[in-house]
């Protein structure tokens, strides 16, 4: 095979050490250099020294783990950095160790053989880690509210049953005179504000319940890290409204979608990013995504498949966004998506409102055009014939004799 690249390194990355093999082609001749570094930062920094006195252009890797990212960082302004799938890259059955994978992955390198990766720019990248962490931050709030709804069930205080928000101003109140041990259900019903006044008689029930002392410690402490966990939301999302500034025009684009709020919109920035060149296609983009189904064909039969994985975090962000587009009244996705659920189910009906989602949101931001709503009845409109034979077939199986004429000619 051709080489393309006469001088360029692979990377063996692991936690602990990073093996470099550096390969020269000139004049016919090729010749490695393989030496191991540590990964502190004064040895990537050595590591670059060393790749950048020999005149090295392209550096490659896989994206094994996370240990892959400081490499990435240190290297990424100096040189073109290729960040590669490891299965693809994978070698053939044999001796390995590391020494034969950094110079497998030199040689993929020099002939120009690895697929790079999509590694975002570091201001994505910076949004990205804030925006995964708060995502975690959520999924441990749902958790404590959990955890402290299960002890009140476990205590026989219905207050779930009665009050519709259990951590609301009323709910709140509520658990915090419990904790203090109040006595009488009358007075802790008598905190209650607004709406929930109205089932005074119905708290009261709901709280004659006698807590035992543990149970109001394990309260405390929950409704603590309930509180301490909303107090770093709230602050986190103070400090993504300034990391989100450069971005305003394309959370103001993506926000034109149905279901899609400046969080979502915030979300698919960081994935995906805002150049859509650096994906072949939109189509490429949902595989991607993992948004799309497989594909699977043999002796020219397509057999159905699983839909492909694709990257974790867009898959869950695209699928929160298509359930509250698939309740959104008046719109195209909506009226798509309960057609779908009919013939093929919820969840594949799901995935398909998130791949048309993906796919808009594609081209808004390639050419900065705003969403375009089809409207409900736009299925209808373009398949007219079908849907009027469909109609007419129904109220004619329920006894009736149906004559269908178009409103211009009656009139």
């Amino acid at each position: 095979m051709r080489v393309m690249i006469e001088r360029c390194a692979g990377l063996d990355v692991h936690q602990a050490s990073v093996v470099a093999c550096l390969l020269t082609c000139a004049s016919g001749r090729v010749s490695k250099q393989v030496r191991s570094f540590g990964t502190m930062s004064r040895d990537l920094e050595e590591l670059r020294a060393w790749l950048s006195d020999a005149g090295v252009t392209q550096v490659g890797m896989e994206s094994t783990g996370i240990y892959w990212r400081p490499v990435y960082a240190v290297l990424e302004e100096e040189f073109e950095v290729i960040v590669g799938n490891a299965w693809h890259m994978r070698n053939v059955p044999g001796r390995k160790t590391d020494l034969k994978d950094a110079e497998w992955i030199a040689e993929l390198v020099s002939h120009g053989l690895i697929r790079p990766s999509f590694v975002p720019s570091k201001p994505l990248r910076e949004l990205r880690e804030l925006l995964r962490y708060r995502r975690k931050l959520v999924e441990s709030q749902a958790a404590e509210r959990n955890r402290l709804l299960k002890l009140l069930e476990t205590a026989n205080i219905k207050l779930a049953s009665v009050a519709t928000d259990v951590f609301g101003v009323s709910g709140r109140a509520i658990l915090r005179a419990l904790i203090e041990g109040a006595t009488s259900a009358e007075a802790m019903a008598d905190l209650a504000r607004r709406r929930l006044r109205r089932k005074r008689d119905q708290l009261i029930l709901a709280l004659e319940a006698r807590t035992e002392q543990h149970q109001r410690f394990l309260l405390a402490m929950q409704l603590r890290r309930l509180e301490s966990t909303e107090q770093d939301i709230d602050a986190l999302d103070q400090y993504l409204t300034e990391k989100l500034l450069p971005y305003a025009e394309e959370l103001a684009l993506l926000k034109t979608i149905p279901g899609v709020d400046w969080l979502t919109a915030a979300n698919l920035i960081a994935e995906i990013g805002i150049d859509m060149s650096v994906f072949l296609s939109a189509q490429h983009l949902a595989a991607w995504a993992g948004v799309c189904p497989g594909s699977h064909q043999t002796g020219g039969k397509q057999k159905a498949v699983r839909a492909r994985k694709g990257n974790m975090h867009l898959r869950t962000t695209l699928f929160a966004a298509a359930s509250s587009a698939a309740r959104t009244k008046g719109t195209y996705l909506k009226d798509k998506y309960y057609r779908l659920k009919a013939r093929r189910g919820a969840m594949r009906a799901m995935l398909a409102i998130a791949h048309k989602m993906l796919i808009a949101a594609y081209h808004m931001l390639a050419t900065r055009v705003p969403y375009q709503e089809l409207g409900a009845a736009y299925l209808d409109r373009i398949d007219q014939s079908r849907t009027v034979a469909n109609l007419k077939r129904r109220i004619e199986r329920l006894g009736y004799s149906v004559t269908i004429q178009p409103i211009t000619a009656a009139a």
